[in-house]
């Protein structure tokens, strides 16, 4: 089921040369439907990366099961410490974060409530397709992988400084104030003592200097939203 989710399917390369005629019987054919999934499909992998994707699985809905709700749910919960570690690794370029990893994969348990669909239909089909009924569970996941790509970017190295120096306010509070600019003065006092370098990025710039891009601003200018159809 791991693999289902995390496969890609692309469009086939269409052959090189021109077609053969049709004989003239096959115009009288019947359509035939080319179910396959497409490069713009809603999956896994544009989860992961954040791209622009168009929910075309084709699922149709049945009564309520609390079966299939249960197993909607478990499916992506399944893949969540996978996607946490990576969210956060790649932006680090390789190096983790427990912390945060954690805090993502708390954040995703809670998204994935949304997923169940009431158990009405499968959260993704046989070809790995997002279901169009799961469009605010995706959303909830996207943004959940959004905001903790966010955190390793500007918050990351700032609190784990902040852990080592014994400053106020560390842990999971430390990623969502350092991130939102909302870290209290005597935490921002001791971010500013003890981990300057690390902080940077967050802190307010001394009077006199020249300011450097503030942390919204800089993520307006790196992060990448995920839209879907």
């Amino acid at each position: 089921m791991k693999a289902l989710l995390f496969s890609l399917f692309l469009l086939g390369s269409a052959p090189e040369g021109s077609a053969p005629a049709l004989p003239p019987e096959a115009l009288a054919a019947p359509p035939v439907a080319d179910d396959s999934p497409t490069a713009w499909a809603c999956n896994i992998d544009t989860l992961r990366a954040g791209k622009e994707c168009v929910f075309e699985a084709d699922l149709s809905s049945s009564a309520p099961s609390d079966s299939q709700d249960t197993a909607n749910r478990k499916l992506l919960q399944d893949v969540a410490k996978a996607m946490c570690a990576e969210a956060v690794s790649t932006i680090r370029e390789g190096r983790p974060d427990a912390t945060l990893t954690a805090l993502c994969e708390r954040r995703y348990t809670t998204a994935v409530d949304q997923c169940g669909l009431d158990g009405t239909a499968p959260v993704v089909d046989a070809k790995g397709r997002f279901a169009p009924s799961a469009r605010d569970c995706y959303r909830a996941l996207s943004a959940v992988l959004q905001d903790v790509q966010f955190m390793a970017t500007v918050a990351s190295p700032c609190c784990e400084c902040a852990a080592r120096a014994g400053c106020p306010g560390t842990g999971d509070r430390c990623y969502s104030d350092v991130s939102q600019q909302l870290a209290p003065p005597a935490t921002l006092a001791c971010l500013s003592d003890r981990c300057s370098d690390a902080c940077s990025m967050v802190l307010p710039p001394s009077s006199g200097s020249r300011s450097a891009p503030t942390v919204r601003e800089h993520g307006r200018s790196t992060q990448s939203g995920s839209a879907s159809l």
